[in-house]
């Protein structure tokens, strides 16, 4: 069953099961699209990865889309890592959704670029280029949204895109979700979307189930609106839903 409440400026949902949340979330996204499609005759999307995202990209590929209209960006990606790789990200977008909807454009971040510069330059202009309707991010146990963890997070952050360093946490994470076999393979660098990029979107939609993100949700909600915790910044959004499950909103008052 869901229940819904507001703190500041960001629209919370809670489901009873995670199928529900990822199929609520969905059906938002769709309808930003839709809009988007109606007025412009294009959108232009940011999809996330990881193990939060699994039920929200499944129930996505069943909503009535015009995918020929869409262009994608993704928010992240491992610096250094091959496509070919199990936890790269590029990897993870085709075989659970791209491959299957074929959208008009995909503009992935190659992490394994022989010129990083020039592909963060062309990443970044592209963006300016597609002033994105909706993105769907989620929130890590850390708090960071993408790859921006508390110790390189910019609320104004003049950048749309830059390598960062990645945290412990953040690293025990991605071990933790089976996407390496031990905390030394896990890299220690990565391309993201900033803070600024994020919030320039004109609706973000961000997903987080599991009781590991429990504490992170509820710093969220009701810490400062802070760095420690920069998922905190989606309280100033003007358009953001958060979707929450039974266990991720355990926390929550």
């Amino acid at each position: 069953m869901e229940k819904s409440f507001q703190i500041e400026n960001l629209a919370v949902k809670t489901y009873g099961e995670t199928k529900a949340m990822g199929e609520a979330a969905a059906d938002y996204v769709a309808s930003k699209l839709q809009t988007a499609i109606s007025k412009k005759g294009a959108a232009n999307l940011i999809l996330a990865t990881g193990a939060s995202q699994f039920s929200f990209l499944e129930a996505l590929q069943t909503k009535e889309i015009d995918w020929k209209k869409i262009t994608v960006f993704h928010l992240d990606e491992y610096k250094g890592l091959s496509e070919s790789h199990p936890a790269s990200f590029r990897k993870y977008l085709k075989e659970r959704i791209l491959n299957s909807v074929v959208p008009k454009k995909v503009y992935f971040l190659n992490g394994d670029a022989e010129d990083l510069e020039g592909e963060l330059r062309s990443y970044e202009e592209a963006l300016k280029v597609h002033p994105i309707d909706i993105a769907c991010i989620g929130i890590g146990e850390n708090g960071h949204i993408a790859f921006n963890d508390p110790a390189v997070a910019d609320f104004k952050d003049p950048k749309l895109v830059k390598v960062v360093e990645l945290d412990e946490a953040c690293r025990n994470q991605q071990l933790g979700e089976g996407w390496f076999p031990t905390f030394n393979d896990v890299p220690k660098e990565a391309l993201t979307l900033t803070i600024t990029a994020i919030l320039n979107c004109e609706a973000i939609s961000c997903v987080v189930p599991d009781e590991r993100k429990a504490q992170a949700v509820y710093n969220t909600l009701y810490g400062d609106i802070s760095t420690a915790c920069p998922g905190s910044i989606l309280r100033t959004h003007k358009e953001t839903v958060l979707f929450l499950d039974k266990a991720s909103a355990s926390l929550v008052k």
